[in-house]
């Protein structure tokens, strides 16, 4: 415009006619990020403004350096802001505001993104530059320096807060670790001074033994007084230890010639002061487990030795009381260890001793009269002399009558301590064959009825296993007894004295016996028996069932010898298994074995009967008949089947329902 002034220009339009335009296009600001052409934002002339421009060219004069001075603030103006009030915060005003917004650690942002490297304290200034161009703010450099040297401005004071807390933080730790200081300080002393009265006491006691002076009862006070006025010193330092070195020889001389059997009470009281004084009760469970504690240590130098010289040279185990009320006096003050030391090394090599010279033939006290007592403490130990104990009695068993009661005295307390598959077997060996053979031979006669044989069984009602008890009364006893009420009721009888004669015998049966099932079913019978006769009815006579059995086995004769054998191993069995196993050679059958018998009567029955290769019991072979095992003991003519849990005696009727049983459970 200067150089245009000074070549003639004096305002309006352009050129000689003036007919040129000065603002060809009047430019408009459109929106951020608006393309041209959008919207309704169009260019137009800008010849209103000329037209004002050239007016006021016209009516002012020629501007000078002052009034452009004068135009550029106010174009200045024009786009500043207006002027707001400055705010100043102090340094507690921001410490606050930041801990409100919950900043306690202050990051430096390093922004990379323009040729210079920015660096800021948060992430709100990250774009203040690019918000600055946009808003057109003046003086972008001026403004990001100056809120640079406010945000280091705030994390200079945020560091100082931050290490003024630690200094404070480290005050408050230094105190406490100056006041914890002064209490060990004040603990050692107290410490220091404890152990000097110790050391004290110690000196004393050791010039009292030098002299000779001392005494248990001095000793003890000494040590009872230190350790009740200084428990934690006491156990620190060990006296326990001390205490024994100068009591043990003093112990040694109190028990000298000491016969723990005779006088047990001799020197309780003693040790029990001096348990408390060695041992605490805080260590009471770890010592007492522990030779070499001492408590453990005094007893095994003064009393063990006197225990073991008592108990190798003069006690007899055979008469244990002696040493079990020894044990009983002074089982609290024995430590466990102890104890055990004392059961292992002269209690039990006395009784493995005395089990082996035992006779139980010439014995006259029963061995579980010194045996048994010691169960309580040595029950896992007695466990390896039980083999020998069984041996011997099945020695003596093999020449026993049950009419020697003897022997159930010595053997039903032995029933608790045995294993049950132990106990069964010295039973089924050596008890209930004899019980079979005199329920064979014993006879029931209402009218002079002798029950001697009767009473010697029942006598071993509650040792002899159940199962075993009720097959044989079932096999010896019922059918005998069923046999003879039915020929008492078929011949006119006093229906009162039977009543009597049934009453009798079912209080003749143990309790135990009455609770079992087999047992009830077969007083039944003979109760029903009475009641048909009762009532005027024909009595079935018991076995009835085996009998029309046996006649329709004879009316097939498809092998007459063994339809013959079966029927003679029917009579045979008619009251259980025995008899010779012959067949009558009158009939014309030549002599057969049992177990030809039992076969004839398996192949009669259609069943399998063959041995099982590898299987044997008791040095029996074990056969198979149908789905049960058997074994065959021909010389004493008996027949044994497998139950559960142990081989039963057997008849053939029975070893038939056994089978169907078996298959009917498989079913």
């Amino acid at each position: 415009m200067k150089l245009l002034e000074k070549m003639g220009y004096k305002g309006g339009g352009l050129g000689k006619n003036e007919q040129g335009i000065v603002a060809p296009i009047e430019a408009k600001l459109r929106p951020k990020n608006m393309g041209m052409g959008f919207g309704e934002n169009k260019e137009v002339p800008r010849v209103p403004a000329l037209q004002e421009l050239v007016e006021k060219k016209a009516a002012a004069p020629v501007l000078g350096s002052q009034n452009v001075n004068q135009a550029k603030e106010k174009r200045w103006s024009k786009h500043s802001r207006a002027k707001k009030k400055e705010v100043y915060v102090t340094a507690e005003e921001l410490l606050m505001r930041k801990q409100e917004e919950g900043i306690e650690v202050v990051q430096k942002v390093f922004d990379m993104r323009g040729p210079q490297v920015r660096v800021l304290t948060n992430l709100e200034n990250l774009n203040a530059e690019e918000k600055a161009r946009e808003n057109d703010i003046p003086m972008p450099e001026l403004q990001h320096n100056v809120r640079l040297m406010v945000d280091l401005a705030e994390l200079d004071i945020q560091k100082i807060d931050r290490d003024l807390r630690n200094e404070r933080e480290t005050v408050v730790a230094l105190q406490e670790e100056k006041n914890k200081l002064e209490v060990e300080a004040a603990q050692q002393q107290r410490q220091l001074r404890n152990i000097e009265e110790i050391v004290g006491v110690l000196d004393r006691v050791g010039k009292e033994s030098s002299s000779g002076a001392l005494t248990l009862d001095s000793l003890a006070k000494s040590f009872h007084d230190i350790q009740k006025k200084h428990p934690s010193d006491y156990k620190i330092c060990n006296l326990s230890c001390i205490a024994c070195s100068y009591a043990l020889p003093l112990f040694i001389r109190v028990f000298q010639g000491w016969d723990p059997l005779q006088n047990p009470s001799h020197g309780l009281e003693l040790i029990s002061l001096w348990k408390d004084i060695l041992q605490s009760q805080q260590d009471d469970i770890f010592e007492s487990h522990d030779l070499s504690s001492p408590y453990p240590q005094l007893i095994m130098e003064v009393v063990v030795p006197a225990v073991r010289i008592s108990g190798i040279n003069t006690w007899e185990p055979r008469y244990p009381d002696l040493m079990i009320r020894f044990i009983e006096m002074w089982e609290k003050l024995l430590p466990p260890a102890v104890l055990q030391t004392i059961l292992d090394e002269v209690v039990f090599p006395k009784l493995a001793a005395a089990v082996e010279w035992w006779d139980p033939r010439r014995e006259t006290v029963p061995i579980h009269f010194w045996i048994h007592p010691w169960l309580p403490l040595l029950s896992q130990k007695l466990e390896t002399l039980y083999h020998t104990i069984r041996q011997k009695l099945g020695n003596v068993l093999h020449a026993w009558h049950p009419s020697d009661g003897s022997a159930y005295t010595i053997l039903s307390p032995w029933k608790t301590v045995f294993d049950a598959a132990s106990w069964e077997n010295l039973m089924v060996r050596f008890i209930v064959p004899k019980l079979q053979e005199v329920m064979r031979e014993f006879l029931i006669n209402p009218a002079d009825q002798q029950l001697h044989q009767f009473n010697w069984v029942m006598s071993w009602a509650s040792a002899v296993p159940m199962h075993h008890m009720v097959t044989l009364l079932e096999a010896f006893f019922f059918s005998k007894w069923q046999q003879v009420l039915y020929h008492w009721l078929s011949s006119n009888p006093d229906f009162e004295e039977i009543t009597r004669w049934y009453k009798g015998w079912k209080e003749l049966l143990p309790p135990e016996l009455l609770a079992n099932e087999r047992i009830r079913y077969q007083l039944n019978i003979g109760l029903d028996m009475m009641n048909q006769a009762a009532d005027g009815l024909t009595v079935v006579q018991p076995g009835l069932r085996e009998n029309i059995s046996y006649l329709r086995v004879q009316e097939q004769r498809q092998f007459e010898a063994q339809q013959k054998a079966a029927a003679q191993a029917q009579k045979q069995f008619a009251g259980g298994v025995g008899g010779s196993g012959q067949v009558d050679n009158a009939s014309g059958v030549t002599e057969m074995s049992l177990k030809e018998v039992i076969e004839a009567h398996a192949q009669q029955h259609e069943l399998l009967f063959k041995p099982k290769p590898g299987r044997m019991h008791n040095g029996h072979q074990i056969y198979g008949f149908g789905s049960i095992s058997i074994i065959i003991d021909s010389l004493n003519q008996k027949v044994y089947a497998q139950t559960e849990d142990a081989w039963s005696l057997v008849s053939l009727e029975q070893l038939l329902d056994m089978h169907r049983s078996s298959i009917s459970k498989r079913r």
